[in-house]
């Protein structure tokens, strides 16, 4: 608004000096110009000269300058002062009054006129006024809301703090858990190593007096064999002395007395003899007997910890031991002879035997190799080398032994604390087959990238027991099985396998591998795998991308927790699936998961968190084992759909009791079912359908709460055709032998088949 008042200014400057210039000549000629106006009638008029008069202005309040409420602007305005005009913040507007004041302009009107405008003035101020609070009301109210909202985010903040602490809480008790689940499997195995070990011990020990006794047989023999020499050599001469003498009847005689002296002997020592070798048999009996009797009781006990049953149905039993050799007991000492027609027999069964025995460690060398050490000298301390075959186990090798043997085929170093191969490791051995290099302390890093580049022939890799991170590259094409577990490995990705497309087998068990670090497309190079192990490592889901080749996974000890419908699209040729110990339940099973699957015979979904026995299995299925987990029902038809048909189902150590098995639990199986195991539940009757299955061999009741076996619970008397069922077992329920019908069991081949003792006490 400043401009306004520079103009107005300069406009009342310019009328004050005009004004004052001519107010002498306007006072003299006022009477005339006003006569001369009323005549002419005109509004302005023209002076001698012919220019136009000045005019009178006025001044009179213009737009009023906003200005501070707490300012007081004074009501009386003094119109002859420019700098009362200042003084007032206001602008006035010049307007010009014509000489005629009396008749046009009159001073109430002047005044009328300020009034008006300072009364516009007023309420222009009090608009302002209210304007200004309502805008100060706004910025409160707005200052309020953002409070307000701060507030609430702050609280929304907080909150969210609170869940992600009790989350990671979880997680961390979980963690936790997991961890000493963990531990307590790995003490629970450091346990049966011990106790393998105590049994290996005790077994080499029954060993070791086994030869020490068969020792002492041989020593007891060469000591009788030098005797019965002895023997013949004092006949021998005994002869040639009576063929000197003269009165051969004597001598004969006395020859015949010898004889008899010399039978009588033999006979004595050969009852000492035979006394000697019944106590050694029958003191290694009773070793045996012993052994054989802590080996049961401990492998009892490791069956009572497991809880697992094994059948013989079950293809997912452990793997088999080595064979041991069986317990020999000495053989008899032979009876020293009593003539030369003996000795001569026992001559020729001595060359018996000994042709026998070279005929048999000629058939052992042609189907077990013989072990001989050749250049031993160029070997390392503790290697043997056999054939084609250079075992180092053992050995306490730091480093990777330089060998130059070209013929080598197989290469044993398992055992020693090798930490690295370098580049030219097998520049020597260039043929070999296989290669076993467990339990050392190799590192992804300590391993040559060209390590295995010059093995043309390699099959079969074994890593296990070692430092591994990831899985060596430039792995031979040629490779047939590769084991890598008990190691580190953390990731496997896109080219962790390529180039081999031979591979059969692979075992990845014990490692920290999961869903996140196994690329989608690692198994792709795979295109001939048929057995995958990848238990005792961190999924929760099984991977994805598994061959197509796959015939067999395992997948043991994860913490897997669903099954997708799209993870097993591509492997249409599985038969065994192994899911043990993990964390799957019925409703985090697809539906269609597997059932279309035509090849899926065998899986293994023990120990779990499964409350049924899950439904839209496959119609392939043969062998189903849910052992240890909650179930608490066997739905109806559930089994109904298969072709063709289930043959062995083992639901022990559950919770089923006499409401969980329906009528029609069993339906679809009555044809084809083999081996039912139901024991170790809280079954209160014999389920029903069992009577209709005509293919059954084996069923376990045991340890459940059965207190009476129906006339017909478990035999048909209306079936036709031979028995199937060879073994029941009903021990540890609530049954009385006595009030069991003499039918009941008339479909079991043996009566000696069914165990009924011994039962609990009421």
């Amino acid at each position: 608004m400043r401009w306004w008042l520079v103009v107005a200014s300069l406009w009342l400057l310019l009328g004050l000096t005009i004004a004052d210039a001519q107010t002498g000549h306007w006072n003299q000629d006022s009477g005339t110009r006003m006569q001369k106006r009323k005549r002419d009638g005109q509004g302005r008029q023209q002076a001698r000269g012919g220019r136009l008069r000045p005019m009178k202005i006025r001044l009179i309040p213009g737009p009023s300058i906003p200005v501070e409420p707490k300012e007081n602007h004074g009501n009386t305005l003094f119109l002859n002062s420019y700098k009362n005009v200042q003084e007032q913040h206001s602008t006035y507007n010049v307007i010009p009054v014509p000489n005629d004041t009396d008749e046009d302009v009159t001073q109430a009107e002047i005044q009328r006129i300020l009034w008006r405008e300072e009364e516009e003035h007023r309420e222009e101020e009090e608009r302002l006024r209210k304007k200004d609070e309502a805008r100060k009301k706004k910025r409160k109210q707005r200052k309020e809301q953002e409070e307000i909202q701060r507030k609430i985010v702050e609280e929304r903040r907080k909150e969210e703090e609170e869940a992600l602490k009790l989350q990671l809480k979880k997680e961390e008790e979980e963690w936790r858990k997991q961890e000493e689940r963990r531990r307590e499997e790995e003490e629970r195995r450091i346990e049966e190593e011990e106790d393998r070990r105590k049994r290996e011990k005790a077994e080499r020990e029954a060993r070791e007096k086994e030869r020490e006794l068969e020792e002492e047989r041989r020593k007891q023999e060469e000591i009788l064999r030098e005797e019965l020499l002895a023997l013949m050599e004092a006949e021998e001469k005994h002869r040639e002395e009576e063929d000197e003498q003269k009165g051969w009847g004597k001598q004969e005689e006395e020859r015949w007395r010898w004889e008899e002296d010399t039978e009588r002997e033999a006979r004595e020592n050969q009852r000492e003899l035979e006394e000697e070798r019944r106590k050694q048999e029958e003191r290694l009996r009773e070793k045996l007997l012993e052994l054989v009797e802590e080996e049961e009781e401990k492998y009892q006990e490791i069956l009572e910890e497991e809880e697992e049953v094994w059948l013989r149905g079950d293809v997912f039993q452990m793997p088999p031991k080595e064979p041991e050799e069986p317990e020999r007991l000495p053989t008899p000492i032979a009876k020293p002879p009593t003539s030369t027609d003996e000795l001569e027999e026992l001559q020729e069964l001595e060359e018996i035997e000994t042709d026998v025995e070279e005929a048999v460690e000629v058939e052992e060398e042609d189907e077990e190799r013989e072990v001989l050490v050749v250049d031993r000298g160029s070997l390392p301390p503790g290697c043997d080398f056999s054939d084609v075959t250079v075992t180092c186990d053992n050995a306490k090798l730091l480093y990777f032994p330089p060998l130059a043997i070209p013929e080598l085929k197989s290469l044993s170093l398992e055992g020693n604390s090798i930490s690295s191969i370098p580049a030219g490791a097998f520049n020597g051995i260039p043929n070999l087959e296989w290669i076993n290099l467990k339990k050392n302390k190799l590192t992804s890093a300590g391993i040559d990238a060209k390590a295995f580049k010059g093995l043309k022939n390699l099959r079969r890799l074994y890593l296990d027991g070692n430092h591994l991170e990831a899985v060596p590259i430039d792995l031979p094409s040629t490779l047939q099985e590769l084991k890598i577990n008990e190691n580190r490995l953390k990731i496997i990705n896109d080219h962790s396998f390529r180039g081999l497309s031979t591979l059969v087998i692979l075992e990845l068990e014990g490692n920290l591998l999961s869903e996140g670090n196994v690329a989608p497309l690692a198994f792709a190079p795979l295109i001939q795998l048929s057995y995958l192990r990848m238990g005792r490592n961190h999924f929760r889901t099984i991977p994805q991308g598994l061959p197509m080749s796959l015939l067999e996974l395992y997948l043991e000890n994860n913490l897997i927790e669903e099954i997708s419908e799209t993870v097993f699209n591509q492997t249409h040729s599985l038969n065994v699936i192994s899911l043990r110990h993990n964390r799957l339940d019925e409703s985090r099973i697809a539906p269609m998961a597997w059932i279309n699957h035509r090849n899926l015979e065998s899986i293994d979904l023990s120990h779990n968190d499964l409350y049924l026995v899950p439904s839209y299995l496959p119609m392939s299925l043969v062998h189903l084992v849910l052992v240890g987990n909650k179930i608490e029902r066997v739905p109806g038809y559930v089994f109904a759909h298969m072709d063709p048909g289930i043959e062995y189902l083992y639901l022990s150590y559950n919770k089923l009791d006499g409401e969980g098995i329906e009528p029609e639990s069993f339906f679809g199986s009555y044809n084809s079912m083999v081996e039912l195991c139901l024991d170790h539940n809280q079954l209160v009757s014999v389920p029903s359908g069992i009577n209709e299955m005509t293919n059954l061999h084996f069923l376990r009741l045991n340890n459940n709460n059965i207190r009476s076996i129906p006339e017909e619970g478990i035999c048909d008397p209306n079936l036709s055709g031979d028995s199937t069922l060879v073994a029941v077992r009903l021990e540890n329920n609530y049954i009385d032998p006595k009030k069991i019908s003499p039918s009941a069991f008339s479909c079991v081949r043996s009566s000696s088949s069914v165990v009924l003792k011994p039962q609990k006490t009421k």
